[in-house]
């Protein structure tokens, strides 16, 4: 009676799926706004998470089917959430219907609502599939994307004629991917992309695009749970030894502290530096999981001369920028020649998991950094290798996780975490790492303050409060150490960081959030000096408000307001301000749909920068960095004039006030406004 029950209620809760990607959460905007934070340099460009969603969309996980994997891949459920699935289903049988989930003891309505356009009830157990469907069953997709800043920077201004420093290429982005994926089970595609100043079939691109990506990849062969051939990423443990997938470190989805992700998937985004070309193969059997892969590629890197004859030079840093518009950037493409091979053995039953985990690199040339203080235990050398065991275990509402990891020079890391629903409505989140000063990794992406994990130590503990479907509070405080010096902090230093958000939704209608955050970091008191400097805390202050209101069942309002403190109480005090309202058009069953914002924006420099999430075209987002004072406009517009068909353009521009000129360098644009325009095409069949 129980499951009928919740059953018969169904019809109240569900909604017509819409066969498009759906907004994406502000969780997942607030997370990807941190991330570029925490690395300015390099900006999320992997996109295989949307199109994960868009996948799951089009072929939703068979709850009755779906494993531990399986339900991982969506990124929505803890791991406490996805054994109390499993177990329930093993417990009580199949799932009738989605809105069972209501009965799971550790979900509630609103993350229903968010995964039932991505999962589905099917009771036909058969799940084997031939070859033969897989390779014609399928869906074709083709996408182009270009984009262009309409003002002409000083490297497009300068020619070989009076520079030998310049942009010879156009100043075109340019993007293609084709792809074929039959549900979760198969999919190949290839990519090509072309940076805006890069060349195009001339000169140093004669082949057309920089950088080109193809792929193969089948899952759930028999025993064989994945096979990757081309370009693939590798995922271990909990990124203390390699993870090139998207990961997220602290935001507001406070329990969201553990790295979940099948060991090995496609990759076919435009980044050109986090993953892997070679083969890798996972076999599973009953309780034990085996994974190898090799890879060969070519990295940029900064290449210095030898100074002898016996000495063949060596490459003093990578170039991660994946740019090859100008003379030296072209010089440093391809210089550093790696080999790397690795795997995992793991043991896995019923709620207990330990894996052992390896990776290898070999280089052609040696890596040596530049000779500073804080490069003392950086990467070098020619060989390199991680390896660690990880482990995770579920009792009752508590779950386990952790890895321990070392080098081939035994230094050491470890990071421990835990799980913890208390009630229907509390849950809570603890992570401890200790991660050695000279413990490198060249892919690692754990959950730490650093950028990689290495020099830190830290305690992390988060709670996220849902007394009802209304009201959801969530809160972390971090406390951490680096027990040597960092780029621009000349001494050991440590800092704290305090997050709280209160979360109104009464309605499908209104959701209004506002938050506040205090972080406070050393830094070097005048890092212009030669010699070393004093060390002192900066702290940074932030507040936050945005309102969501859906106007009607086409026109969403969102509105966000944003005030920024750096080093309040110091010599040289900096506020940042920044306010922004969009309107977001969705007419369900037409062929248009479009949003735009409108934002205005002011700080005393870039120390009090502000950081905002922009919608994109398809699988497209941008995260801008705004400092000093200006507005800012865009729109996004699709139009679907066939069923296969998507054409998208966006158009935004940035208008300063009190300039005469945007950005440094070869990128610096004479005026104060930057304009750009994105066009894109997509059609499936």
């Amino acid at each position: 009676m129980r499951r009928l029950f919740f059953i018969s209620i169904s019809a109240f809760l569900s909604t017509t799926a819409l066969a498009q990607l759906p907004d994406i959460p502000v969780e997942t905007r607030e997370q990807l706004e941190a991330a570029t934070e925490n690395n300015a340099d390099n900006q999320p460009t992997d996109d295989s998470y949307l199109q994960q969603l868009q996948q799951f969309i089009k072929n939703p996980i068979d709850l009755n089917t779906a494993d531990e994997n399986d339900l991982e891949q969506l990124q929505l459920l803890t791991p406490i959430q996805i054994e109390s699935i499993i177990s329930y289903r093993n417990l009580l049988g199949n799932f009738i219907d989605i809105y069972e989930l209501q009965a799971v003891p550790a979900l509630n309505i609103e993350l229903i609502g968010e995964l039932r356009i991505f999962v589905t009830v099917s009771q036909d157990g058969n799940i084997i599939t031939s070859i033969r469907k897989r390779l014609k069953g399928g869906n074709h997709s083709a996408l182009a994307r270009t984009s262009q800043v309409l003002e002409k920077s000083k490297g497009y201004l300068l020619n070989a004629s009076t520079a030998t420093n310049f942009y010879p290429g156009s100043p075109q982005n340019m993007f293609i991917r084709y792809k074929y994926s039959y549900k979760n089970l198969l999919q190949y595609g290839i990519v090509g992309e072309k940076d805006a100043g890069e060349q195009f079939f001339r000169s140093a691109q004669k082949q057309g695009f920089d950088f080109y990506s193809a792929h193969f990849f089948a899952r759930n062969i028999g025993i064989v749970k994945a096979l990757a051939i081309g370009d693939f990423t590798a995922n271990f443990g909990q990124g203390l030894t390699q993870w090139q997938n998207l990961a997220f470190k602290k935001g507001v989805d406070v329990i969201n502290i553990k790295r979940q992700s099948p060991i090995l998937a496609p990759y076919n985004s435009p980044g050109e530096i986090f993953f892997n070309r070679g083969i890798g193969i996972t076999i599973e059997t009953k309780y034990l999981q085996t994974t190898a892969f090799v890879s060969y590629r070519k990295l940029d890197g900064n290449f210095n001369a030898a100074d002898s004859l016996n000495d063949a030079g060596f490459v003093s840093s990578l170039e991660t920028s994946g740019y090859h518009r100008t003379q030296s950037e072209v010089a440093d493409k391809g210089l550093l020649h790696q080999l790397s091979f690795g795997g995992n053995i793991s043991y896995n039953k019923n709620n207990f998991h330990i894996g052992v985990n390896g990776v290898q690199y070999h280089f052609n040339l040696p890596i040596n950094k530049a000779d500073e203080p804080y490069n003392l235990f950086a990467l070098n050398g020619k060989n390199f290798g991680n390896y660690s065991i990880d482990y995770s275990y579920t009792i009752n509402n508590a779950h386990f996780f952790g890895e321990a990891a070392t080098t081939n020079n035994f230094d050491k890391a470890f990071i421990s975490g835990l799980l913890l629903s208390t009630d229907a409505t509390i849950d809570m989140s603890f992570l401890y790492r200790n991660i050695s000063k000279s413990y490198q990794t060249l892919y690692g992406n754990a959950f730490t303050e650093n950028t990689y994990p290495t020099n830190e130590q830290g305690f992390y503990t988060g709670i996220s409060i849902h007394p009802n479907s209304i009201w959801r509070i969530d809160a972390y405080a971090d406390f951490f150490k680096f027990p040597w010096l960092k780029y621009l902090v000349d001494a050991p230093s440590s800092g704290t960081d305090y997050f709280l958000q209160a979360t109104y939704s009464p309605n499908k209608q209104l959701q209004i959030y506002t938050r506040y955050e205090v972080e406070s970091k050393a830094a070097d008191f005048n890092p212009d000096q030669l010699t070393l400097s004093p060390v002192v805390q900066k702290p940074i202050q932030n507040w936050r408000a945005e309102t969501s209101f859906k106007l009607n069942p086409v026109l969403t309002f969102r509105n966000r307001v944003e005030l920024l403190w750096y080093d309040k109480n110091g010599p040289a005090p900096e506020n940042g301000f920044l306010a922004n309202v969009d309107f977001i058009y969705k007419p369900s069953r037409k062929k248009y749909s479009g949003n735009m914002r409108l934002q205005y924006f002011e700080t005393d420099s870039y120390n009090s920068r502000v950081y905002a999430f922009e919608d994109d075209v398809l699988y497209s987002y941008s995260i801008p960095v705004f400092f000093n004072k200006g507005t800012r406009y865009y729109f996004n517009l699709a139009y679907r004039p066939t069923k296969n068909l998507v054409l998208m353009a966006r158009w935004s521009q940035t208008i300063y006030n009190n300039q005469n000129t945007i950005g440094t360098g070869l990128d610096e644009i004479n005026g104060n406004k930057k304009t750009e325009i994105e066009l894109q095409a997509m059609y499936q069949f």
